[in-house]
């Protein structure tokens, strides 16, 4: 016998439920995981990083996140936490806890970079 809790009452299930509609529920639970793990794992850029991309006519396209996005992977599985990302002629700060990318800019004005405890030429 199953129940539900509605406005914090338990309520007893009027009839078993059905094997059919059980497993299509557990795919769709499944396939909704699965999207949101997907979600979660996308690049994501900040305000600050876009207007700075704005700013020095940076640009990418979806092979470039594609790349950014495994480089990242690669990072995240080493234990990378603030990393500098080298791609192409631009630079780029991200976050790899929150999948981000901080700040960008272009190769020749990178100087000094601090606060990182990474970094990955993105290939």
């Amino acid at each position: 016998m199953g129940f539900r809790i509605e406005r914090g009452h338990i309520i007893p299930s009027q009839s078993p439920q059905n094997t059919k509609t059980k497993g299509r529920l557990d795919t769709s639970f499944h396939r909704i995981l699965e999207e949101s793990i997907e979600q979660n794992k996308k690049v994501k850029i900040s305000a600050h990083a876009q207007q700075r991309m704005i700013e020095r006519d940076i640009s990418l396209e979806e092979g470039d996140m594609n790349l950014i996005k495994k480089a990242m992977d690669n990072l995240e599985r080493k234990g990378a936490r603030e990393s500098l990302m080298l791609y192409k002629d631009m630079a780029f700060i991200a976050s790899v806890n929150n999948r981000t990318i901080i700040t960008a800019l272009e190769y020749e004005d990178m100087d000094v970079v601090t606060n990182i405890d990474s970094a990955i030429v993105v290939k």
